[in-house]
């Protein structure tokens, strides 16, 4: 099991389950400046990705990612990657605002690119990278960790499809992160370049809402960002929610927050509750607090009745091969692109729309 009690670093692990043969799908990893890139690489892997180079202007950063993969070749610059025929994905997790313009850089050279959530900070990044992927016909995909990496919330999109609890209607999303300040870069705090707090980590709920519900678009009803305990942070937001109304008539309610409390033993409670017209189904996806540690709690009630699933190991994480498939067969199994910007237009249209609450 991964280590939970810090969410920057957090990658989960799951069993190895390639769609390719060995050396079939080289990729490489580029601007290291957020944790989750050793998620999106281990995710990758498992499905029998070769992770071949590695490039980042920090030596440290390239060091300890080293460490980690010590099978990866680490580059003197961006463009040995770049001009590699024989890479097809580069993953990257750069600092937010500057992970638009490099996957238009990737895709202008003709590979596919996997960056770490928030995908964009502004509107004009995204109309680019819309530009760009048309125009090259390459893929702009991104990492929305807590569905695609947590075992619970892949079943429930299964149970979802099945029709277990009918339509859904609703989904309530509850997104707590632990800050954990002095660890952080000085960028965290720039609200220029993490986009605020619902570009951010809310970009995750938004994204959930629109795969359980089926909805392709949705309208911005409310939004609310505030500052409530970091005043030496005078740029971070550390709370911040947002109601949306679906094109096919779903709602949500989605609450993200830097505000975890130390006594919690993970990064975050996080939850997610999907009503559907025959039932509802319950995540609580890294730990039942106050009973098990464990994590990928599923709680299903329906007309049979009540039953609480424990999915850790369970499951598995196929987004991965559907990735690794999807670039090689030019397919769109894992998430398709109009998906993708879907889920980052909205939660930049909810950033702009968030009413300042002091």
């Amino acid at each position: 099991m991964a280590d939970s009690s810090d969410g920057m670093t957090y990658a989960p692990s799951g069993r190895p389950s390639p769609v390719v043969r060995p050396g079939e799908f080289r990729f490489a990893a580029m601007h290291l400046d957020h944790g989750h890139i050793h998620g999106q690489c281990k995710g990758l892997i498992e499905a029998g990705g070769e992770l071949v180079s590695v490039f980042d202007p920090d030596p440290a950063k390239v060091a300890a990612f080293v460490k980690a993969f010590p099978q990866v070749h680490a580059v003197a610059s961006a463009a040995e990657i770049l001009e590699d025929p024989a890479i097809a994905l580069v993953a990257a997790a750069a600092i937010p605002c500057e992970r638009g313009g490099l996957g238009c850089q990737v895709m202008a050279h003709g590979k596919d690119y996997f960056t770490d959530k928030t995908p964009f900070t502004t509107l004009a990044q995204l109309e680019e990278a819309r530009r760009v992927t048309a125009a090259t016909g390459r893929k702009y995909l991104v990492y929305f960790s807590e569905r695609i990496h947590v075992e619970c919330a892949v079943h429930a999109g299964r149970l979802v499809e099945q029709g277990a609890i009918g339509r859904v209607v609703q989904v309530i999303g509850l997104g707590p992160h632990r800050l954990n300040a002095p660890a952080r870069p000085a960028w965290f705090f720039e609200k220029a370049k993490y986009g605020g707090i619902l570009c951010d980590i809310g970009s995750h709920q938004i994204e959930q809402f629109l795969f359980f519900t089926g909805a392709r678009d949705a309208r911005i009803q409310a939004a609310k960002i505030a500052n409530y305990r970091n005043p030496e942070y005078p740029e971070l937001e550390d709370f911040g929610d947002v109601t949306l109304i679906g094109d096919n008539g779903a709602t949500s309610y989605h609450r993200v927050d830097w505000l975890n409390p130390a006594g919690l033993a993970s990064w975050g409670d996080g939850r997610t509750v999907l009503l559907g017209t025959e039932g509802y189904i319950e995540l609580r996806k890294y730990l039942n607090v106050a009973a098990e540690r464990t994590s990928d709690h599923l709680f299903l009630v329906d007309r049979h009745g009540e039953q609480h699933l424990e999915l850790s190991g369970r499951v598995g994480y196929p987004f991965f091969g559907q990735v690794i498939r999807d670039c090689l067969d030019r397919s769109e199994t894992a998430m398709t692109q109009g998906h993708i910007f879907k889920a980052a237009e909205l939660c930049l249209l909810a950033q702009a729309a968030a009413v300042r609450v002091s």
